[in-house]
């Protein structure tokens, strides 16, 4: 079957829609990491694959679609999210993020795919410092918690802390006098990000 041109409606993509359209391709990237739903659960998860816009993932619990989840990706930090679907191997989330930031997760995944293959080195928001220094931290319902420090830098921390209920994904809590969010958790211990101005005056 042949078309005449007046049956044909060929539509030129500028550079800059070819370079959107490009940044949103999905790569196969395996990030570990949590999620945290409104009901304050949380549980660990896998990417399977992802772009900048979205993200296949795998864990051992399936939100419904349509739930709206706060993610917490490994190498590539906070994210929130909306459920599309149920698939086979998991579940898939599009992320909600303005263009500023979809182009931040672009970056960064474009460096993770590029690391090693071109030898980069780890670059942070800010320096981190090791301390090993005691601390307190006040948790969401008051509770104040011997730490100790074990670094920090300008955008957040990491403490040590045992024999003590660690505080949940996502809690803000005061970590001496500067509010901050716990966005991961582990075995004896968690990390916080430091909350920006407008986050704090919000709260």
């Amino acid at each position: 079957m042949t078309f005449s041109s007046s049956q044909v409606r060929v539509t030129e993509e500028s550079p800059e829609e070819y370079f959107d359209r490009r940044r949103h391709k999905r790569v196969d990237l395996q990030l570990p990491g949590r999620f945290l739903t409104n009901f304050g659960d949380d549980a660990a998860l896998s990417t399977i694959n992802l772009s900048c816009s979205g993200a296949l993932v795998q864990a051992s619990t399936l939100p419904d679609p349509g739930d709206e989840l706060v993610c917490y990706f490994d190498d590539l930090g906070r994210v929130v999210a909306t459920v599309v679907r149920h698939t086979r191997q998991g579940f898939a989330l599009s992320f909600n993020v303005a263009s500023h930031k979809r182009e931040k997760i672009a970056d960064r995944l474009t460096w993770l795919l590029n690391k090693d293959s071109l030898d980069l080195s780890e670059e942070r928001d800010a320096p981190r410092h090791s301390a090993d220094v005691p601390a307190h931290v006040m948790r969401a319902n008051g509770l104040v918690l011997s730490c100790r420090v074990l670094d920090i830098s300008l955008t957040g921390a990491n403490f040590e802390c045992k024999g003590c209920a660690l505080p949940r994904l996502g809690e803000i809590v005061s970590a001496g006098s500067i509010p901050a969010e716990v966005v991961r958790t582990g075995p004896g211990g968690f990390a916080v990000r430091y909350l920006q101005k407008d986050e704090r005056e919000a709260l």
